[in-house]
């Protein structure tokens, strides 16, 4: 099972579907959803969804910081990474246009 943790991108749906499509179970789940909940479900991949925030903006949604303890692998799609590059790199460059920036493997 694959867990899309919806940040308000207007694609969290598309994102499901494409998972499903592959013949994987996904649920979209609210960016507050705590990762106990998803941990009991037994969920073998997270992937956090984009959205219109920047992590800039005061009031950033934000997620559990359990999501990135190691024990689930976790993808994030635009807004998805922004959160993962604050916790694994630190603060990262601000752009003016996010969709600039170059991929980065972690």
């Amino acid at each position: 099972m694959i867990i899309i943790l919806d940040f308000g991108s207007q694609v969290a749906e598309l994102i499901a579907r494409r998972v499903r499509e592959s013949h994987i179970y996904s649920e979209v789940l609210p960016h507050t959803t705590p990762f106990d909940v998803v941990e009991k479900k037994g969920a073998k991949g997270i992937i956090l969804s984009g959205g219109p925030s920047s992590v800039f903006q005061e009031g950033a949604p934000g997620c559990d910081p359990l999501f990135f303890s190691g024990k689930i692998p976790v993808l994030g799609i635009c807004y998805g990474m922004q959160p993962i590059l604050r916790k694994w790199v630190g603060m990262f460059p601000k752009v003016l246009n996010m969709n600039m920036v170059k991929p980065i493997l972690l």
